[in-house]
Protein backbone atom coordinates (compact mmCIF):
# COMPACT_ATOMS: atom_id res chain seq x y z
CA UNK A 1 0.00 0.00 0.00
CA UNK A 2 1.46 3.44 -0.92
CA UNK A 3 1.58 6.77 1.47
CA UNK A 4 -1.31 8.49 -0.68
CA UNK A 5 -3.30 4.83 -0.44
CA UNK A 6 -2.66 4.98 3.69
CA UNK A 7 -3.34 8.78 4.18
CA UNK A 8 -6.98 7.99 2.09
CA UNK A 9 -7.60 4.92 3.90
CA UNK A 10 -7.36 6.94 7.49
CA UNK A 11 -11.19 6.38 8.96
CA UNK A 12 -11.26 10.34 11.04
CA UNK A 13 -13.84 8.60 13.61
CA UNK A 14 -11.15 5.76 14.31
CA UNK A 15 -8.49 7.54 14.43
CA UNK A 16 -10.29 9.80 17.38
CA UNK A 17 -11.37 6.82 19.29
CA UNK A 18 -7.51 5.54 18.97
CA UNK A 19 -6.61 8.77 20.48
CA UNK A 20 -9.24 8.64 23.65
CA UNK A 21 -8.05 4.88 23.77
CA UNK A 22 -4.66 5.54 23.90
CA UNK A 23 -5.20 8.48 26.01
CA UNK A 24 -6.29 6.37 28.68
CA UNK A 25 -3.94 3.79 28.80
CA UNK A 26 -1.21 6.13 28.81
CA UNK A 27 -2.70 7.17 31.83
CA UNK A 28 -3.88 4.48 33.60
CA UNK A 29 -1.98 2.05 32.28
CA UNK A 30 -4.38 -0.43 31.45
CA UNK A 31 -4.44 -2.60 28.59
CA UNK A 32 -6.12 -1.04 24.97
CA UNK A 33 -7.90 -4.33 24.81
CA UNK A 34 -9.79 -3.46 27.79
CA UNK A 35 -11.50 -0.36 26.36
CA UNK A 36 -10.67 -0.47 22.51
CA UNK A 37 -12.57 -4.18 21.45
CA UNK A 38 -15.78 -3.03 23.30
CA UNK A 39 -15.82 0.73 21.90
CA UNK A 40 -15.45 -0.96 18.29
CA UNK A 41 -18.83 -3.61 18.97
CA UNK A 42 -20.67 -1.43 21.05
CA UNK A 43 -20.20 1.78 19.37
CA UNK A 44 -18.88 1.12 15.70
CA UNK A 45 -20.98 -2.22 15.17
CA UNK A 46 -17.61 -3.39 14.38
CA UNK A 47 -18.26 -7.96 14.46
CA UNK A 48 -16.63 -9.23 17.53
CA UNK A 49 -13.63 -11.25 16.10
CA UNK A 50 -12.85 -8.55 13.84
CA UNK A 51 -12.33 -6.19 16.65
CA UNK A 52 -10.44 -8.65 18.68
CA UNK A 53 -8.05 -9.78 15.91
CA UNK A 54 -7.56 -6.01 15.12
CA UNK A 55 -6.89 -5.37 18.42
CA UNK A 56 -4.48 -7.60 19.31
CA UNK A 57 -1.93 -6.56 16.01
CA UNK A 58 -2.77 -2.99 16.99
CA UNK A 59 -1.90 -4.31 20.61
CA UNK A 60 1.58 -5.82 19.53
CA UNK A 61 2.24 -2.77 17.91
CA UNK A 62 2.06 -0.50 20.37
CA UNK A 63 3.59 -2.26 23.14
CA UNK A 64 6.75 -3.03 21.25
CA UNK A 65 7.65 0.63 21.42
CA UNK A 66 6.65 -0.14 25.42
CA UNK A 67 9.11 -3.47 25.59
CA UNK A 68 11.89 -0.79 23.74
CA UNK A 69 11.69 1.38 26.34
CA UNK A 70 11.60 -0.90 29.26
CA UNK A 71 14.65 -2.72 27.90
CA UNK A 72 16.49 0.18 27.62
CA UNK A 73 15.73 1.00 31.13
CA UNK A 74 16.54 -3.02 32.22
CA UNK A 75 13.05 -3.19 33.67
CA UNK A 76 11.99 -5.96 32.18
CA UNK A 77 12.77 -9.64 33.97
CA UNK A 78 13.35 -12.12 31.42
CA UNK A 79 13.01 -14.84 33.27
CA UNK A 80 9.31 -14.01 34.21
CA UNK A 81 8.74 -13.58 30.54
CA UNK A 82 10.00 -16.80 29.60
CA UNK A 83 7.66 -18.60 32.20
CA UNK A 84 4.43 -16.39 31.24
CA UNK A 85 5.32 -17.78 27.54
CA UNK A 86 5.82 -21.62 28.48
CA UNK A 87 1.96 -21.01 29.53
CA UNK A 88 0.73 -18.60 26.51
CA UNK A 89 2.12 -19.54 23.31
CA UNK A 90 0.72 -23.06 23.75
CA UNK A 91 -2.39 -22.04 24.99
CA UNK A 92 -3.09 -19.25 22.35
CA UNK A 93 -1.91 -21.40 19.55
CA UNK A 94 -4.43 -24.04 21.22
CA UNK A 95 -7.42 -21.22 21.33
CA UNK A 96 -6.57 -20.20 17.99
CA UNK A 97 -7.13 -24.03 16.80
CA UNK A 98 -10.48 -24.06 18.33
CA UNK A 99 -11.50 -20.83 16.82
CA UNK A 100 -10.58 -22.44 13.04
CA UNK A 101 -12.44 -25.49 13.88
CA UNK A 102 -15.35 -23.41 15.33
CA UNK A 103 -14.77 -20.60 12.88
CA UNK A 104 -14.59 -16.94 13.72
CA UNK A 105 -17.37 -15.57 12.06
CA UNK A 106 -20.78 -17.68 13.23
CA UNK A 107 -23.21 -16.89 15.61
CA UNK A 108 -21.67 -19.46 18.34
CA UNK A 109 -18.37 -18.19 18.11
CA UNK A 110 -19.80 -14.57 18.18
CA UNK A 111 -21.60 -15.37 21.48
CA UNK A 112 -18.50 -17.04 22.61
CA UNK A 113 -16.15 -14.11 22.17
CA UNK A 114 -18.91 -11.77 23.84
CA UNK A 115 -19.53 -13.56 26.90
CA UNK A 116 -15.92 -14.48 27.75
CA UNK A 117 -15.28 -10.29 26.70
CA UNK A 118 -18.08 -9.19 29.31
CA UNK A 119 -16.19 -11.80 32.03
CA UNK A 120 -12.88 -10.30 31.09
CA UNK A 121 -14.04 -6.80 31.80
CA UNK A 122 -15.64 -7.65 34.83
CA UNK A 123 -12.21 -9.67 35.93
CA UNK A 124 -10.16 -6.14 35.05
CA UNK A 125 -13.11 -4.44 37.00
CA UNK A 126 -12.75 -6.15 40.17
CA UNK A 127 -8.49 -6.14 39.58
CA UNK A 128 -8.56 -2.50 39.53
CA UNK A 129 -10.80 -1.95 42.39
CA UNK A 130 -9.35 -4.99 44.55
CA UNK A 131 -5.62 -5.15 43.77
CA UNK A 132 -4.21 -3.17 47.24
CA UNK A 133 -6.50 -5.42 49.20
CA UNK A 134 -6.11 -8.87 47.67
CA UNK A 135 -2.31 -8.36 47.50
CA UNK A 136 -2.21 -6.92 51.62
CA UNK A 137 -4.39 -10.43 52.30
CA UNK A 138 -2.57 -13.03 50.36
CA UNK A 139 0.90 -11.45 49.63
CA UNK A 140 2.54 -12.38 52.95
CA UNK A 141 1.37 -15.96 52.28
CA UNK A 142 2.88 -16.15 48.79
CA UNK A 143 5.90 -14.60 50.15
CA UNK A 144 6.46 -18.32 51.50
CA UNK A 145 5.62 -20.65 48.35
CA UNK A 146 8.16 -22.68 47.18
CA UNK A 147 10.05 -21.44 43.73
CA UNK A 148 9.08 -24.30 42.21
CA UNK A 149 5.32 -23.80 42.85
CA UNK A 150 5.90 -19.50 41.94
CA UNK A 151 7.06 -21.06 38.66
CA UNK A 152 4.59 -23.42 37.50
CA UNK A 153 2.15 -20.94 38.80
CA UNK A 154 3.36 -18.71 36.63
CA UNK A 155 3.51 -20.57 33.68
CA UNK A 156 -0.32 -21.27 34.71
CA UNK A 157 -1.06 -17.62 34.46
CA UNK A 158 0.33 -17.58 31.33
CA UNK A 159 -2.03 -20.11 30.05
CA UNK A 160 -4.84 -18.89 31.36
CA UNK A 161 -3.81 -15.05 29.57
CA UNK A 162 -3.24 -16.82 26.51
CA UNK A 163 -7.18 -18.55 26.68
CA UNK A 164 -8.59 -14.75 27.74
CA UNK A 165 -6.38 -12.83 25.08
CA UNK A 166 -6.62 -14.96 22.28
CA UNK A 167 -10.38 -14.76 23.05
CA UNK A 168 -11.14 -11.22 23.75
CA UNK A 169 -8.12 -9.55 23.44
CA UNK A 170 -8.34 -8.91 27.04
CA UNK A 171 -5.96 -9.67 30.43
CA UNK A 172 -3.03 -8.44 29.44
CA UNK A 173 -2.64 -6.19 31.11
CA UNK A 174 -4.74 -5.44 34.91
CA UNK A 175 -4.74 -9.04 35.47
CA UNK A 176 -1.10 -10.09 34.31
CA UNK A 177 0.28 -7.19 36.45
CA UNK A 178 -1.95 -8.33 39.59
CA UNK A 179 -0.98 -12.18 39.29
CA UNK A 180 2.37 -10.74 38.72
CA UNK A 181 2.64 -8.56 41.57
CA UNK A 182 1.02 -11.70 44.11
CA UNK A 183 3.53 -14.10 42.62
CA UNK A 184 6.83 -11.93 42.67
CA UNK A 185 5.82 -9.64 46.08
CA UNK A 186 9.65 -8.84 46.05
CA UNK A 187 9.95 -7.50 42.07
CA UNK A 188 9.77 -3.64 41.93
CA UNK A 189 6.69 -2.82 40.64
CA UNK A 190 8.63 -0.96 36.97
CA UNK A 191 10.22 -4.49 36.20
CA UNK A 192 6.33 -5.96 36.71
CA UNK A 193 5.12 -3.53 34.48
CA UNK A 194 7.83 -3.73 32.27
CA UNK A 195 8.02 -8.06 32.01
CA UNK A 196 4.09 -8.01 31.34
CA UNK A 197 4.47 -5.63 28.55
CA UNK A 198 7.49 -7.82 27.48
CA UNK A 199 5.36 -10.99 27.52
CA UNK A 200 2.08 -8.88 25.67
CA UNK A 201 3.76 -8.57 22.75
CA UNK A 202 4.41 -11.95 21.62
CA UNK A 203 1.27 -13.63 22.85
CA UNK A 204 -0.91 -10.34 21.40
CA UNK A 205 1.29 -10.96 17.89
CA UNK A 206 1.25 -14.92 18.05
CA UNK A 207 -2.91 -14.35 18.46
CA UNK A 208 -3.29 -11.35 16.32
CA UNK A 209 -1.39 -13.76 13.30
CA UNK A 210 -3.63 -16.17 14.30
CA UNK A 211 -6.58 -14.07 13.62
CA UNK A 212 -5.39 -12.69 10.55
CA UNK A 213 -5.29 -16.11 9.20
CA UNK A 214 -8.65 -16.59 10.36
CA UNK A 215 -9.97 -13.41 8.36
CA UNK A 216 -11.08 -11.50 11.20
CA UNK A 217 -8.32 -8.23 10.84
CA UNK A 218 -9.53 -5.50 9.37
CA UNK A 219 -6.39 -3.55 7.69
CA UNK A 220 -7.90 0.46 7.18
CA UNK A 221 -9.02 0.42 10.61
CA UNK A 222 -5.80 -0.92 12.34
CA UNK A 223 -3.91 1.69 10.68
CA UNK A 224 -6.62 4.18 11.10
CA UNK A 225 -6.36 2.92 15.60
CA UNK A 226 -2.92 3.26 15.40
CA UNK A 227 -2.58 7.03 13.78
CA UNK A 228 -4.47 7.70 16.53
CA UNK A 229 -3.31 6.26 19.79
CA UNK A 230 0.46 7.24 19.29
CA UNK A 231 -0.07 10.64 20.46
CA UNK A 232 -2.92 9.67 22.60
CA UNK A 233 -0.80 7.53 24.66
CA UNK A 234 2.08 10.21 24.93
CA UNK A 235 -0.49 12.88 26.18
CA UNK A 236 -2.20 11.01 28.49
CA UNK A 237 1.60 9.37 29.86
CA UNK A 238 2.33 13.46 30.56
CA UNK A 239 -1.32 13.73 31.76
CA UNK A 240 -1.26 10.72 34.37
CA UNK A 241 1.06 12.80 36.95
CA UNK A 242 -0.78 15.30 37.67
CA UNK A 243 -4.09 13.56 38.45
CA UNK A 244 -4.36 11.11 41.79
CA UNK A 245 -3.93 7.11 40.62
CA UNK A 246 -7.28 6.25 42.93
CA UNK A 247 -9.35 8.62 40.94
CA UNK A 248 -8.28 7.16 37.54
CA UNK A 249 -8.40 3.11 38.56
CA UNK A 250 -11.74 3.47 40.24
CA UNK A 251 -13.37 5.71 37.13
CA UNK A 252 -11.85 3.17 34.91
CA UNK A 253 -12.95 -0.20 36.80
CA UNK A 254 -16.54 2.00 36.93
CA UNK A 255 -16.96 2.41 33.14
CA UNK A 256 -15.47 -1.48 32.65
CA UNK A 257 -18.43 -2.74 34.65
CA UNK A 258 -20.65 -0.94 33.14
CA UNK A 259 -19.62 -2.23 29.52
CA UNK A 260 -18.81 -5.54 30.48
CA UNK A 261 -22.83 -5.67 32.15
CA UNK A 262 -23.75 -4.06 28.29
CA UNK A 263 -22.25 -7.03 27.25
CA UNK A 264 -23.51 -9.73 28.90
CA UNK A 265 -27.02 -8.33 28.81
Amino acid sequence: MSLISFVQSINPLYSASGFLVGFLVGMTGVGGGSLMTPLLILLFGIHPATAVGTDLLYASATKTGGTIVHGFHRTIDWRVVGRLMLGSVPATTLTLGVLAVVGVQNEAATKIITIVLGCALLLTSVSLLLRDRVISIYGPRLEALDPRIVRRLTIITGAVLGVLVSISSVGAGALGVTALILLYPHLPIVRIVGSDIAHAVPLTLIAGTGHWWLGSVDWPLFGSLLVGSLPGIVLGSLTSIRVPGWVLRYLLATVLALIAVKLLA
